[in-house]
């Protein structure tokens, strides 16, 4: 990651997209898409059913994210003085956002508050529904924020978005990439569950040093821009 004042295009959207797949493999996301998938998979024997609910779930959970980070982003830029403000001041700010980023993610930052979440019974209820249903859960689980997946989102994708003037693409990206692992777990469990599980079981593995070296790398970048941007140092 650079400077998000010479990052080019490019790079912001694959940091977008990486943010996104991310929260979607951290623990308790991806324990909720698994127990999300297994409901919607008990209400029907179909096959291409399932699929499609996998699809409808995937698509919920990436709308969420999209309108949710779209509005902020959108507001944040519409928002008269304060656009300029934060175009102009934001880039001092942004070591010191992700470096607390990247302390939550290394879990440096204890007590750090959730967003609520939706029960076992709702999640039943929203399953029975059949195509819609599996939609709405998406989307309602996508916005119960977790402490980790709250600091990806509103710690690194809304800056990000606002430093780049993107208030609905960067959004959207993190929402297709929170998506993506969804979408191959729905894929495996449809191919038989000993598969589904063997993958869960090796993400899990991946995540035990992905996410802290992800931390690792934005308390080091975090330190490094508050050296340079913020005092001014070198």
């Amino acid at each position: 990651m650079i400077a998000a004042e010479s990052m080019p295009p490019w790079f912001a959207a694959g940091t977008a997209l990486w943010l996104g797949l991310l929260c979607s493999i951290s623990p308790c996301p991806l324990a909720s898409n698994v127990a999300a998938m297994s409901y919607l998979a008990r209400y029907t024997n179909s096959r291409r059913l399932q699929l499609f609910a996998g699809l409808l779930y995937a698509g919920g959970r990436a709308i969420a994210y999209t309108l949710v980070g779209g509005l902020l982003s959108f507001g944040l830029l519409s928002a008269g003085a304060l656009s300029p403000f934060l175009q102009r001041h934001l880039d001092p700010l942004l070591g010191p956002i992700l470096l607390l980023v990247g302390m939550a993610l290394l879990g440096l930052l204890p007590g750090l508050p959730s967003f609520g979440g939706v029960g076992a019974a709702t999640q039943g209820k929203l399953a029975q529904q059949g195509l819609i249903g599996s939609a709405a859960l998406g989307f309602l689980l996508a916005l119960a924020f977790c402490p980790v997946s709250a600091a990806l989102f509103f710690g690194s994708l809304v800056p990000l978005a606002v430093q780049q003037d993107s208030a609905w693409l960067l959004p959207a990206l993190f929402g297709l990439g929170s998506a993506a692992p969804v979408l191959g777990f729905g894929v495996l469990l449809l191919l038989g569950r000993e598969l589904a599980s063997c993958w869960f079981t090796r993400i899990q593995n991946v995540d035990r040093w992905l996410l802290p070296a992800t931390g690792w790398v934005l308390v080091a970048i975090g330190v490094y821009l508050c050296l340079s941007r913020t005092l001014g140092l070198f």
